[in-house]
């Protein structure tokens, strides 16, 4: 099997990555994973995607903990812990960087086992706004698993259809340029790994029926999820007009993803800021309008909106 790990920040396309190496391996008929796993929510935040390639059925699940190949969009990730660029490399691992700087000088920073190699792609100054990301680095993973060339471009063909050809012809010229230049030594350098085994029986644990005389939407008890205040994340806080409202709170209190809206002793819903993440599902169910979006710096400074 082989495991691989895009690295790179919100935006950078690393999602995209992981879809057209995958891609290219499903088109030489491997059985193929690829996802993505996001952090923070924003542009810019550390995130990765995983691909998982074998010629027999795949078992395995979740984060790939001990990859065969690791591409890495931006060097200053690898200097995040939360980023976790160097999780699980050993000396089986090829280590792909985008950098400046040479094999050499990463070896001696990182004093890693792992094999380095350094794609000098992008500049620090133009990484953010290009648009390629994704098909360069998939394009040097595909040399570097020794995956044909003709793969990756059908790859992006299919992978990018929707955006015109314009695009898919940039795509493609970028991600060949990549694959072209990891020639010689760094061809086909990662060694596939033996396959996982297929899972045992995970020993379920069995949860008797609560005695309740009716299902509710709101969770009650006591959980650690209280003590993280997720309404930082808010850009936009929803805000009831009474005057509007007419207090079916079944309806806000149901969608509302985080239970963070509850009813007063008048039948009005009331949430629970704190921990409200500004989806805005409320407002955009609620049958009378009579929620409202406002600016969440405007809302601080106690603006009206």
């Amino acid at each position: 099997m082989f495991r691989i790990r895009f690295h790179g920040r919100g935006g950078q396309g690393m999602k995209t990555a992981s879809r057209i190496l995958g891609t290219a391996f499903f088109v030489e008929g491997f059985e193929v994973q690829d996802a993505p796993r996001y952090g923070a929510e924003r542009r810019g935040a550390p995130i990765f995607a995983y691909v998982r390639a074998d010629t027999s059925p795949i078992y395995e699940r979740g984060v790939i903990p001990n990859p065969d190949l690791v591409l890495v969009a931006d060097d200053t990730l690898i200097a995040i812990p939360a980023a976790g660029v160097m999780q699980g490399l050993d000396a089986h691992t090829v280590l792909a960087v985008n950098s400046i700087e040479d094999a050499d000088t990463w070896q001696k920073r990182l004093n890693t086992k792992a094999l380095i190699v350094v794609l000098p792609v992008f500049s620090a100054a133009d990484l953010a706004g290009h648009h390629h990301v994704g098909s360069v680095l998939a394009g040097a993973a595909a040399r570097l698993l020794g995956l044909k060339k003709e793969s990756i471009t059908d790859a992006i063909s299919r992978e990018l259809v929707d955006h015109g050809q314009a695009v898919v012809s940039e795509n493609m010229e970028q991600a060949l340029a990549a694959f072209d230049a990891l020639g010689g030594e760094h061809a086909c350098s990662v060694r596939q790994q033996p396959g996982g085994t297929k899972a045992g029986d995970p020993g379920w644990v069995k949860l008797t029926r609560e005695d309740t005389d009716r299902s509710a939407p709101t969770i009650h008890a006591g959980a650690t999820s209280v003590q993280v205040k997720t309404g930082l994340w808010r850009t936009l806080r929803p805000v009831v007009d009474k005057d509007l409202c007419k207090r079916c709170n079944w309806v806000c209190g149901s969608f509302c993803p985080d239970s963070a809206i509850s009813v007063d002793d008048a039948g009005y819903p009331v949430i629970d800021y704190d921990h409200c993440k500004g989806c805005l599902i409320c407002l955009a169910q609620c049958p009378p309008h009579a929620i409202y979006a406002e600016a969440e710096a405007e809302a601080e400074k106690g603006i009206a909106p």
